[in-house]
């Protein structure tokens, strides 16, 4: 029997941090296609980035069509010396599984396809018995990068093989304390970009012969910050700005900069559209500059778009699942930064359910071996729902 312990121990042990896939899409393309599955390797480019390979396996052509997303890349390990087990090592101790990755995101990851396995035996290899539905898994090795090689064009090179998606349970960490506590059912939209205000440099001896921005800037800064840009939605918290650097590349004292710079970042919900958002901003700097500040904002170019999947069938199977394994039910969340499941929510409803985040990212990245259990058991809930 394959687990979704063996299988988290084969994927961390691939170090797979990105761009590098180190045989992660290997382990899991051959374990899919012993159990039947029809898989594809992709790779995808892009000038000035690097190649990334991806995976899509499916099994059954017929509706309904849930599918499985994530990804096997990961973070740098850090200093592997601070390690109390190695990064790559995949060792169990005292109850919990190591390395990096094992929470964000390979144990969510091998915790699908340990259940979709479990519930295939005990369906005869099929979806459902009378051959109606579809499984599928969609893995990327580019998520914790920038994110242009992976997961938004695999969905759209499945979508022109004629692939349509009704549902997606992606396995990011979404649980805040304990298993069971949280579902993201949605993302804010990330906005950057840099206010730019323009001064004359001169003598700071001769104050009348130049135009200082820093003053400028600072009220500026202030004026954007201070006002909200919402007060939040149904489903989502209030948009926030929140300015991250301030600069004027000016190593002199005796010399006034002829210009000053800030960086910032807008997370922002459901009230706005990146398009209405700049504009909303851009009109507050309009007016706090009046007639006589000389101000400009360039905008980053953003593939992070604000989402929601809204109350409904699908999130009420899934906690119901949750609740059924872990005895918790959990909250339907928007917290947190960016997915690839802003992605997906082009194509079908999507939510987030995977292992507890209180490690990713970190030295010593671990995971309850009881959580990948549960887990696993979770998504075969999910599945017997799903299909009945």
């Amino acid at each position: 029997m394959i687990d979704a312990i063996s299988i988290t121990r084969d994927l961390v042990r691939c170090p797979s941090v990105t761009p590098a896939d180190a045989g992660a899409l290997g382990v899991i393309e051959n374990i899919l296609k012993a159990a039947g599955f029809e898989v594809h390797r992709v790779t995808f480019s892009e000038p000035g980035t690097a190649d990334i390979d991806n995976l899509y396996a499916r099994i059954g052509n017929q509706a309904p069509h849930i599918t499985f997303a994530g990804h096997t890349d990961v973070v740098p390990p850090g200093d592997e010396s601070a390690w109390t087990h190695g990064p790559f090592a995949g060792e169990v101790k005292d109850g919990f599984l190591y390395g990096r990755g094992a929470v964000d995101m390979k144990g969510g990851i091998a915790c699908s396809v340990a259940a979709v396995l479990d519930y295939l035996r005990d369906n005869g290899g099929r979806p459902q018995k009378d051959g109606r539905g579809s499984i599928s898994f969609l893995i990327t090795g580019d998520e914790e990068d920038i994110s242009v090689n992976g997961t938004i064009k695999l969905l759209k090179w499945a979508a022109e093989r004629g692939e349509k998606f009704d549902h997606c349970v992606l396995g990011e960490p979404s649980n805040v304390e304990v298993l069971g506590d949280t579902i993201k059912v949605g993302r804010r939209g990330s906005q950057s970009g840099t206010l730019y205000v323009e001064g004359v440099q001169g003598h700071v001896a001769y104050p009348h012969r130049a135009s200082n921005p820093v003053p400028d800037i600072s009220r500026l800064i202030v004026a954007l910050s201070d006002e909200p840009l919402d007060h939040g939605s149904a489903q989502f918290q209030a948009s926030n700005l929140e300015f991250t650097s301030v600069d004027v590349g000016n190593t002199a004292s005796n010399v006034i900069p002829g210009q000053a710079r800030a960086k910032f970042n807008i997370r922002y919900n459901d009230n706005h559209t990146q398009e209405s958002l700049r504009q909303l901003v851009e009109e507050r700097l309009a007016k706090a500059c009046g007639n006589r500040i000389r101000a400009r904002i360039v905008w980053e170019p953003s593939n992070s778009n604000v989402f929601v999947t809204k109350p409904g069938p699908f999130t009420d199977l899934a906690v119901a699942a949750i609740e059924a394994v872990t005895g918790r039910k959990p909250e339907l969340s928007t917290s947190g930064g960016t997915s690839d499941a802003r992605f997906i929510s082009n194509y079908c409803p999507v939510i987030e359910f995977g292992l507890v985040g209180q490690t990713m990212h970190q030295i010593n990245e671990r995971t309850p071996i009881a959580d990948l259990e549960k887990l696993t058991q979770v998504y075969r809930g999910v599945l017997d729902r799903y299909f009945a």
